[in-house]
């Protein structure tokens, strides 16, 4: 073939790099992400949740048909796996539900925090339908977790009522037969009131004549206004005091001694 024919045959069209198909999906996948993100952040899921209104309970007993009665009963009476939640009200399926502990991963001593498997909007609807089946402990309002308490009279009822428990940081702490006391740290306020309300796991009940709404506003606030003050004496160790501490000068102490020692002896040799 001479250089004539070269010029004369056509050039071929319409052919693409096989980058170009890669780069096309990516572009798509982009796209359909950043929309998917977008709708999510402007959906009402999160939106305030009409707790008395009859869809809202509707709603609230299909979830809970299709993801809670397996264990707790159609009729809420509860079954040989799990308790009757007739009572517990609607603070106790959004401290269960709203923390991951509920459903229940596995047979432990108690519930541990998981990864939250519902939506807000869920849960509360959830929240709204047990409620709705015997009286019980209401989701707290948003006038009680403010934060606006006085943290030096929470402190003090912090260390009667729960640091025997929860350490005095409110760091956690070891009970009998496998079970604990958790992390307050990173609780949320709603949490933390909804915890006094209902009494989880092995934690006793502190309704509103053992302790008052407002006093429950002074403990939160005293440990979120903790949990924000920087340790003064170094590093905190977990604030899971005398223990951690002593461990500490045991391992890292006690061996710095015992190196210097050896390495003295040798020196000396």
């Amino acid at each position: 073939m001479n250089s004539d024919d070269k010029k004369a045959r056509p050039r071929k069209r319409g052919r693409r790099s096989p980058l170009a198909s890669v780069a096309l999906v990516l572009t798509g996948l982009l796209i359909t992400g950043g929309a998917y993100a977008l709708l999510t952040a402007t959906s009402p899921a999160n939106a305030s949740v009409d707790m008395s209104s009859a869809q809202t309970i509707s709603e609230g007993k299909k979830l809970f048909a299709a993801n809670c009665a397996t264990c707790h009963g159609l009729d809420l009476a509860g079954a040989s796996t799990g308790p009757s939640l007739i009572g517990v009200g609607a603070a106790a399926v959004d401290f269960q539900v709203g923390t991951g502990r509920m459903p229940l991963e596995q047979d432990a001593p108690q519930g541990v925090k998981h990864p939250v498997v519902f939506r807000d909007s869920q849960i509360k609807q959830m929240a709204a339908y047990v409620g709705s089946i015997s009286p019980g402990p209401g989701i707290p309002a948003s006038s009680n977790l403010t934060l606006t308490g006085d943290a030096t009279k929470g402190a003090e009822l912090f260390r009667i009522n729960c640091a025997m428990c929860h350490n005095v940081a409110g760091a956690g702490g070891a009970l009998t037969q496998g079970k604990f006391a958790p992390n307050l740290m990173e609780t949320t306020p709603a949490h933390i009131y909804e915890a006094m309300l209902t009494g989880p796991q092995n934690m006793p009940v502190f309704n509103d004549d053992n302790i008052t709404p407002q006093e429950k506003q002074d403990i939160i606030t005293a440990l979120k206004t903790q949990n924000k003050d920087a340790g003064v004496g170094g590093f905190v160790l977990g604030s899971l005091g005398p223990v951690a501490e002593g461990l500490f000068l045991w391992i890292f102490g006690l061996g710095a001694v015992v190196a210097f020692t050896v390495w003295l002896t040798a020196k000396a040799n």
